[in-house]
């Protein structure tokens, strides 16, 4: 444990930014370089989770009642099973991390009764997820699944291949099933740069993608008529007749869409 607290975690960071509490001085420190000396930069992390519980909210309306968090972070101030159990109130959830601090965590604050379960687990290794006893009695394969992979592909080397990571559970799923991706997408302006940088060099990963790259990790999935898309403008909550807000540098950094199972 003392290792991870040399270095600031993906999660304590996103954590931390999001306004939450778990975290520790290398965590605080990166995060405040983020809105201090990249101010805006914050929006990241912000559009990014407002639209995945968009996205557990529009999977609930399709009658999905049983979802796979794979890179769920530290609990926030509105979680997944709360958004899902809105509508569902029997709704099953697996939340999955790979840092241990995180699954600790998760366990006391999320696991509140027998149909969520939070896993210490790699998205990179899905057979073992695949396999463990928690996910073989929640997750019903052969009913419609929810799967959210928020921004955790961008932490997926290419060599690591992120497509086959979403293909290995494409091929388990059955129809009607969803799959909402979000991606850190490549910016060529110098905020955009230096995030990328700032990225690379804290966590040693963290990766920016072209559209293109990022619309092939769904596969064969049919994606949804809106697209790939940033966060901010992913079928936001209020809708008007104006013309749409005008994005910010750092919105334009953070992208997702939702897929269906033919």
């Amino acid at each position: 444990m003392r290792a991870r607290q040399s270095r600031p975690s993906v999660a304590r960071v996103y954590s931390y930014v999001l306004g939450g509490r778990d975290n520790y001085g290398v965590d605080k420190d990166l995060g405040d370089y983020f809105t201090e000396d990249l101010p805006g930069s914050e929006q990241l992390a912000i559009t990014n989770r407002h639209a995945v519980l968009r996205a557990v909210r529009a999977m609930a309306d399709e009658g999905i009642r049983q979802v796979i968090d794979m890179g769920c972070g530290l609990p926030a101030e509105q979680n997944v099973h709360e958004v899902i159990r809105q509508v569902h109130p029997d709704a099953c959830v697996v939340y999955i991390d790979d840092d241990p601090f995180v699954a600790a965590h998760g366990r006391a604050l999320l696991a509140v009764d027998d149909r969520i379960a939070v896993l210490e687990a790699d998205i990179r290794d899905p057979g073992t997820i695949e396999k463990h006893p928690e996910v073989q009695r929640l997750i019903d394969f052969d009913e419609p699944v929810g799967l959210l992979f928020a921004v955790t592909l961008s932490f997926v080397t290419d060599d690591e291949d992120p497509s086959s990571v979403v293909q290995f559970w494409t091929d388990r799923i059955v129809s009607g099933s969803r799959t909402y991706i979000s991606h850190f997408r490549t910016g060529a302006t110098r905020e955009a740069v230096a995030t990328q940088r700032k990225i690379l060099e804290a966590f040693g990963r963290g990766y920016f993608r072209e559209d293109a790259d990022i619309q092939a990790c769904f596969g064969d999935l049919q994606i949804d008529d809106d697209g790939l898309r940033p966060c901010a403008q992913w079928r936001p909550e209020s809708l008007d007749d104006g013309p749409a807000p005008e994005l910010s540098v750092w919105e334009e950094l953070i992208v997702g869409g939702m897929a269906r199972k033919p």
